[in-house]
């Protein structure tokens, strides 16, 4: 439990979020900040993420005990000091040199999971060894069953408890941020192996569940109707995302499609979701609306740039302080109280965009 009068007290070189954002342009050269903002072609599902965020207001209610707030929650069984897990991302090195292994240290020092790409550095061993994190695992198909079976053996040797097939990704979006920059990433170049990728579908997932235990998490479900075919398989957790408007443009934001994701799965499976969230009040809305956990993704890579370790944990530590606000103003102690009678349609008052939530944020052109 935090004990709401003393969150004044806790201190730092970052105070509030965009200032991690900030440090991390200063930081990053035009490339890679660009691989990290953008997304594909119009931006419009991206925006569409903050859209959907910005169109939920809060029912608060008054004159309950909120003198100790707790923002901890569980993750597939386990309580996390967050319900937050950072998110898969590709080319973490990017942003720090020590890349995944930087991310799971810190994810383990504050108390989160880490769900590690199988398209970054340092690969999934290292980063096991990095420290005592809770680790997922997904994986980009990039060959035949052989090639997914090798992966699901080493992440079940190396202490990782679900394994992931993202499945929004058929092929790669045309990112014309990067295309403009005439950049891609190395694993990008060439496109080998995304046959593969491409070919994915449902038989893998039965044969997946007929020949491996790690329970299985498909990301990148964007309607009921996927939801309750992964149900029909097996699947373990339904991850809702549409890959931070980085793949489909014009999608619709994901929080707009969880609450019938929600309804549909009917507590047979767990939820996951992802998309647009950087603010404490983002991940209440999201469990408020169904959701067990929320993914980070673009929020952790700034804390990442900014200053490594130490600028993810501050990034999770400034969601905490905000979830632990938000909670007390609500009117209640803690996420497991959460239901849709703390939410209500809204309009939005701000222009989406990647950054719109940090209206104090001033980058440089």
């Amino acid at each position: 439990m935090v004990d709401i009068a003393k969150l004044d007290a806790i201190g730092g070189e970052y105070q509030c979020l965009h200032e991690l954002v900030a440090a991390a342009r200063a930081r990053l050269p035009d490339h890679s900040w660009d691989y990290l903002v953008g997304g594909t072609e119009t931006e419009t599902t991206l925006r569409r993420n903050r859209a959907a965020l910005d169109s939920i207001a809060f029912r608060p209610r008054v004159l309950r005990d909120v003198s100790r707030v707790e923002a901890a929650g569980p993750i597939l069984g386990t309580l996390a000091r967050l319900p937050v897990f950072l998110a898969p991302v590709g080319s973490l090195d990017s942003f720090d040199s020590g890349g995944a292994a930087t991310a799971a240290r810190a994810a383990a020092l504050f108390g989160v999971p880490i769900m590690v790409s199988s398209v970054t550095k340092p690969g999934l061993e290292a980063t096991a060894e990095a420290g005592p994190a809770r680790r997922f695992f997904q994986l980009y198909r990039r060959g035949d069953d052989a090639y997914t079976d090798d992966f699901v053996r080493r992440a079940a040797a190396n202490g990782y408890e679900t394994f992931c097939f993202t499945v929004d990704s058929a092929v790669y979006s045309r990112r014309e941020r990067d295309i403009t920059r005439r950049f891609a990433k190395p694993w990008r170049r060439g496109g080998a192996g995304m046959q593969f990728q491409a070919a994915l579908n449902w038989t893998d997932i039965k044969r997946y569940k007929e020949n491996h235990a790690l329970p299985l998490i498909i990301k990148g479900i964007a309607t009921p109707e996927d939801a309750a075919i992964a149900i029909e398989h097996g699947v373990e957790v339904i991850y809702v995302s549409n890959h931070g408007g980085r793949q489909l443009d014009h999608g619709a934001g994901s929080l707009d499609g969880l609450p019938e994701i929600v309804s549909a799965v009917a507590g047979r499976a767990r939820i996951f979701v992802d998309g647009g969230f950087c603010r404490g009040t983002d991940i209440v809305k999201a469990l408020a609306l169904g959701a067990e956990a929320v993914g980070i993704g673009r929020l952790y890579c700034y804390g990442l740039a900014a200053a490594g370790e130490a600028g993810v944990i501050r990034v999770l530590e400034l969601l905490e302080i905000e979830m632990v606000e938000c909670l007390a103003l609500l009117g209640i102690t803690t996420p497991a109280a959460l239901d849709r009678s703390h939410v209500r349609a809204a309009q939005p008052v701000s222009v989406p965009g990647v950054h719109s939530a940090f209206p104090l944020l001033n980058l440089p052109r």
